[in-house]
Formats: structure tokens, sequence, C-alpha cells
């Protein structure tokens, strides 16, 4: 059995037995002044909370129950973020068709073709959510509007990050009728210029064929001495007009096939009458 302990209330002595002294041996106090020392219990892993286990063990359960707070959040908002990104995709397909006011899915036939430019099975916006991926696995997506129209995804690097974007070619399939291109961590006031809409409307009016011959755009530092196929690039941002110019090229020659074969099956237009030609006809109506 373990020794009980005593302490002097008047001097601080502590005595060990089964009971008090009757006479504390150093200040003669009576055992009426002993108190019995009780030692306090130990404390167990989360008794003490100034312990380094206490600490590790709270930070731990913190951290578990916030990831899992957050990732029943994600789970629970994923579906409204994915409507959102297909809302946002249709919304800029639309707009480098200049054509915001229309239904997307009235005015747009979205399909897939391969490297021939056949027609292939595949889901538009999945390959979209990893246009790189799609590209390399011979799968191109694109999206061609009710007047004939097509509309063709691009994506590249910039200097910081990833670029892309969306091309529509007017139905000669030449043309530029309108891009949309965004970006992720271009330098502020300088690459991230091509996400505005003043600089994407100098595209407008470009062509991507030099006769039957792909040139692309370029954006060229110091100012586009081509005024059919150079834009002017961006000032202070050479590194992102270079990949811009690269976006371009890479990602539209994958469409080359599907190109020409909509360049061959368009329609001639029909020769201007000459001078003559008009006056013999005008005097035929008045006759």
């Amino acid at each position: 059995m373990a020794t009980k302990k005593f302490k002097c209330n008047v001097c601080g002595y502590i005595h060990e037995g089964d009971a008090a002294p009757a006479t504390c041996p150093v200040c003669a106090a009576p055992a009426s002044e002993f108190t019995e020392v009780t030692e306090p219990k130990k404390k167990g892993l989360l008794g003490d909370t100034n312990s380094n286990a206490y600490i590790v063990l709270y930070s731990t359960v913190m951290v578990v129950i916030v990831a899992v707070l957050l990732a029943v959040a994600a789970l629970a908002l994923k579906p409204r973020q994915d409507a959102n990104d297909l809302n946002e995709k249709k919304r800029n397909i639309l707009a480098s068709l200049s054509a915001e006011g229309e239904s997307y899915d009235e005015f747009i036939d979205a399909y897939v073709v391969d490297a021939q430019g056949g027609r292939v099975d595949g889901d538009v916006f999945a390959l979209l959510n990893d246009l790189p991926g799609a590209f390399a696995a011979g799968k191109f997506p694109i999206f061609e509007s009710k007047d004939g129209r097509v509309v063709i995804p691009v994506t590249g690097m910039g200097l910081w990050g990833p670029v892309w974007g969306y091309v529509a070619l007017e139905k000669d399939m030449n043309t530029i009728a309108g891009i949309i291109m965004a970006h992720k961590g271009e330098t502020p006031g300088l690459g991230d210029e091509i996400a505005t809409a003043k600089y994407q409307a100098k595209f407008v009016g470009k062509t991507i064929f030099e006769g039957n011959k792909f040139v692309s755009v370029t954006l060229r530092k110091g100012g586009a001495k081509d005024p059919a196929h150079e834009v002017d690039a961006i000032t202070g941002g050479t590194k992102t007009s270079d990949g811009v110019s690269a976006m371009l090229y890479n990602s539209l020659k994958n469409y080359l096939p599907l190109l020409e074969s909509k360049r061959q099956s368009e329609p001639e237009p029909a020769p201007a009458a000459t001078e003559e030609e008009s006056n013999e006809e005008n005097a035929e109506s008045h006759e």
C-alpha cells in the first residue's frame, strides 16, 4: 500500500506515513496543522491541452474535418459548375460568330471529325475539356452554324500558361469572321490583351489561305506588313504573341482536310456582268 504524505501548514514539513504525526518535529505544530498531500492525477493524451500530442491530434482532426466538408461541397456544386462551364463555352462560340442573340441549340450543329475531315463519334464538349488530348487522339470538335460558317476551337501556350479560344470562319472557309481568346496567367496589361474585344477585332477579315496554300494568321512584332495574314503583335507581349501565332497555326492545320473539302464544294460566285452586257440587258428590258 502506498505511503501517505502529510504537509505541515506552519513550516511546510512533509511527513510520510499512515497518519500525520502528533506534533511536527520541526515547529512542534499539532497534528491538526497537517494536511494530507494528494498527488495530481496524470492527465491522459487529451487531458493536457498544452501538450504537443494534443496539439498534433487536434490539428489532424481539424484538417480531416475541413477536407471532408470541402469535398462534400465540391461534389454538391459540381453539377452547377459543369453547367456554368458548358454555358460559357456556348456563349463564346456564338460570340465568335457575332451571333449572341441566337439560340445555341438551334443555330449550331456540333460534331467531331478525324484527321481526314470525316465525321466520327465523339462528345464535342467532353473533348473541349482536354483539347490538346483530343488533338493528340486525332479527334477534332467543330461547330457549324446554320448560315454555313464554322467555329474551330484552338489551344496553345502563352508566356505563363495555356491560351485557348474559338476561331470563326466565313462560308469561304478562309476569312476570319471573329475570334474569342482567353488565357491563364498572362501578364496583366501586356499578354492579357489577347482577351480584349479591341484586340480580337484586329483578326476579323484576315485570311488563313494564300491561294490554296495554308498560311494561317501571324502576330508580327513591329507591326503587320501583310494586311491579309498578319496582325500587330502585342507591345511588350512578344512571348504571348508568339504563342498565339503558334496556337492558330497548329490548331487550324488539323482541320485542313475538312476546310479544303468545304472550299471545293462552295459554289463560285457568278462573274460580274460587263458594262456592254448590262446595257444589252437594259435595252431588252425596255423593248
